[in-house]
């Protein structure tokens, strides 16, 4: 992809009012939020108490409260969570309902914006094509950006280079002790890689190298009708500096690194 394209939908909203929203999404929320200024839009992750990745958010603060705006996972469950660890203290409370329209220019992320009911495209913005659900889905595969498909509950945020979503310097939030271990030990399993193959693979599929199981295919796109697939893999961290992998059946996927993807914490003792 090399001509910019316009991403524009939308997404699940949350609402969160009252004094006390800041507090509490510091800690829910995997970034560091205390000296945000209102009204600019960071970049986060909800994860489970054991680390595990379960949205990606994007969090938008203001005078009254704070505006989360679900980018990938369950909104139900988010808000769920969120309220099932409410208490009055927290002088917040949460809702959702609403849909938020969200544009980005691809392949980079140069104009990131949300619009008002009503409200026209920015001008650097008005004359762009508008993606379709296959450029999206390329530049979603090239980039490694995860969808359900990668959030299934059992990956952490370094396993998918989301590193700049993490606050390792803040205080306690959800996930964090793990993110901690994580970072001081290097001791991420697998990590996330875009493969391309001339022969068909389907997700699911699990990924060998010379006899040993190296990994598994959580996408899949057929780009050129019989000829060419691509999608993201988890690949073992044992197997990440090979150039090539063997699919169930002997086909050859060709790794290399998501665009967007950010290394994780590499600790001075690891290796």
């Amino acid at each position: 992809m090399t001509a910019t394209l316009l991403w524009q939908d939308d997404f699940p909203l949350l609402r969160l009012e009252g004094p006390g929203a800041r507090d509490f999404l510091q800690g829910q929320t995997s970034a560091d939020l205390k000296e945000i200024p209102e009204g600019v839009l960071v970049q986060s992750c909800w994860l489970s108490a054991t680390g595990r990745l379960r949205g990606l958010l994007e969090i938008r603060m203001d005078p009254t409260g704070a505006d989360v705006l679900v980018l990938a996972g369950e909104a139900d469950a988010i808000t769920n969570g969120f309220d099932q660890v409410i208490f009055p203290a927290d002088r917040v409370r949460v809702s959702a309902g609403r849909r938020q329209q969200r544009l980005q220019t691809l392949p980079d992320a140069d104009t990131v914006a949300w619009l008002l009911p009503g409200q026209g495209l920015p001008k650097d913005c008005s004359d762009l094509p508008l993606a379709d659900a296959d450029a999206l889905e390329q530049w979603r595969l090239l980039q490694g950006w995860p969808s359900s498909q990668e959030l299934t509950g059992d990956t952490n945020p370094f396993e998918l280079g989301l590193a700049r979503r993490i606050s390792l310097s803040k205080g306690c939030y959800l996930g964090q002790e793990t993110m901690a271990k994580l970072a001081s030990s290097g001791g991420v399993k697998q990590q996330l890689r875009c493969w391309s193959s001339t022969a068909a693979i389907s997700a699911e599929a699990k990924l060998g190298c010379n006899g040993d199981r190296a990994g598994v295919v959580t996408s899949s796109l057929e780009v050129t009708p019989g000829q060419r697939w691509i999608g993201l893999a988890l690949v073992r961290r044992q197997w990440l500096q090979e150039a090539e992998l063997e699919g169930p059946e002997g086909q050859c996927l060709i790794l290399q690194r998501p665009g967007g993807f950010q290394d994780p914490p590499v600790s001075a003792g690891s290796s």
